[in-house]
């Protein structure tokens, strides 16, 4: 459903795509890809120089290649299009220092360690913040999400849908219900 609209009229100014994509390999690692673009409607005037309205302002690349732990094995950026050329792009090779960091265990709080700052480049820890969940996404084809593997599973309370005490944990995942929330009128 899309938002409801505004009352007020406006204009279109800029727009940020951030795609990620994933890929299973033949050797059986995973290579997970995403791009962030910021592109204006308009001329922009940046310090380095004018930007002509629809040439990217940042187009930006980082694959990580992880196995099926979620652990990364390598990884890679690229860097197409930035507002200071020279400078912004020579970041890029520092990301292979996110080999082997887990998804799932402290990854963004290394990711913040390590690129917080001006120790990297905002646009693209930003954009490595949402790995684990594309990872996920992207292995999920791999098996049931609510297959019982014994571990309770990453996505339980991690969101109010599947909050342990709530229904869909009740109906989909019976062995992790822990019993109706409190001051509602759900029944165990």
């Amino acid at each position: 459903m899309p938002l409801p609209s505004t009352s007020a009229e406006r204009r279109l100014i800029h727009t940020r795509s951030v795609r990620f994509e994933g890929y299973k390999r033949a050797d059986g690692l995973w290579d997970i890809e995403a791009r962030l673009t910021d592109v204006k409607t308009v001329d922009a005037r940046l310090g380095s120089g004018l930007r002509p309205a629809g040439e990217p302002v940042h187009d930006m690349w980082i694959r990580l290649t992880i196995d099926r732990h979620l652990k990364v094995m390598d990884a890679v950026a690229s860097i197409d299009a930035v507002p200071y050329a020279g400078s912004c792009e020579t970041i890029a090779p520092e990301f292979s220092r996110l080999a082997g960091l887990e998804l799932l265990h402290g990854f963004r709080k290394a990711v913040n360690e390590l690129f917080g700052g001006m120790r990297g480049c905002a646009h693209l820890t930003e954009l490595l913040i949402q790995f684990p969940t594309a990872a996920i996404q992207t292995l999920a084809s791999e098996r049931r999400d609510n297959e019982d593997t014994g571990r309770k599973p990453f996505q339980l309370d991690n969101c109010h849908a599947l909050d342990t005490r709530g229904e869909a944990v009740r109906r989909f995942y019976p062995r992790w219900y822990r019993g109706a929330k409190t001051g509602t009128n759900e029944s165990a």
